[in-house]
């Protein structure tokens, strides 16, 4: 038997008020967690654009051109180019004017002051610069690899061409 005089009681009642707080409260968490899944399903990434592109390469100058599919916008891409297997120490920034370890002037999507999206039928230039290593000679095989959000957009390889 409890002493009054004490404060001390029955406490059975707490357990329970304990348990239903704890109780409602995963039921916030629970139901918040499903509400989130629920939006994410509805918020869809952008679709990985398909497009059939081919590359030559001419002593420094790489050329694109889009053959088919869809329209490249170079804003949302990343592009990694490689000689004989070794990446570039500096890589070309989707568009661009000037940059390290380039000549100026790129052509077409590749060039900031003008329209970034590559569709069929088009070509885009630039000009890799002898203070980019590894240099761009005849015989050598130059790979680049397009990305879009790091899902693979177009991987192609060309050797050299003596220009």
């Amino acid at each position: 038997m409890a002493d009054s005089s004490t404060g001390f009681g029955d406490d059975r009642g707490a357990s329970t008020t304990v348990a239903v707080v704890v109780l409602c409260g995963v039921t916030v968490i629970l139901g918040a967690t499903v509400a989130g899944g629920l939006t994410g399903l509805s918020e869809r990434a952008e679709p990985t654009p398909r497009a059939a592109v081919s590359l030559s390469v001419d002593d420094e100058t790489l050329t694109l051109t889009h053959n088919h599919g869809d329209p490249l916008d170079m804003r949302a891409l990343r592009m990694v180019v490689s000689v004989d297997g070794e990446p570039l120490d500096h890589q070309p920034p989707l568009p661009f004017f000037s940059a390290a370890g380039f000549h100026p002037g790129p052509t077409g999507a590749f060039n900031s002051a003008g329209d970034a999206t590559l569709r069929v039928g088009e070509t885009a230039m630039f000009r890799v610069a002898d203070t980019n290593d590894p240099t761009i000679e005849p015989g050598r095989t130059v790979s680049v690899t397009i990305t879009a959000d790091g899902r693979p957009v177009a991987s192609l390889e060309t050797s050299v061409e003596s220009g």
